[in-house]
């Protein structure tokens, strides 16, 4: 049995992960803060600093999640959706060509 487009529950682990960016992110940020903080003693230095962190590991942490490769699941739910787009354009399959496809121009039937 196939999902419908709504019927689609993210996992609990999916719903946190931009959760986990932004914590390790703050984490990173709040550390480089401190130390600049404590030897500098500088206020705006260190705020500048903990931004800077936190921006550079938020966008490193977002473009190793885009390098990884999906896994099982995640690649059958890209095919539904691929498959149900598709269905969604050509409208009901009849069987018959209204006209050139993605292949291009069909040949006539032999005997024509």
């Amino acid at each position: 049995m196939t999902q419908g487009p709504g019927d689609y529950k993210p996992s609990r682990r999916d719903v946190l992960r931009p959760v986990e960016y932004v914590g390790g992110s703050a984490i990173a940020a709040i550390f480089t803060g401190v130390i600049t903080l404590v030897v500098t003693r500088d206020l705006t230095l260190a705020l500048i600093a903990t931004g800077g962190v936190f921006i550079v590991v938020l966008v490193a942490l977002a473009l190793f999640a885009l390098a990884v490769k999906p896994d099982a699941s995640e690649s059958a739910e890209l095919r539904d959706d691929e498959a149900n787009r598709r269905g969604s354009h050509d409208g009901p399959q009849t069987g018959a060509s209204d006209g050139p496809g993605l292949d291009g121009p069909q040949a006539p039937p032999p005997g024509h």
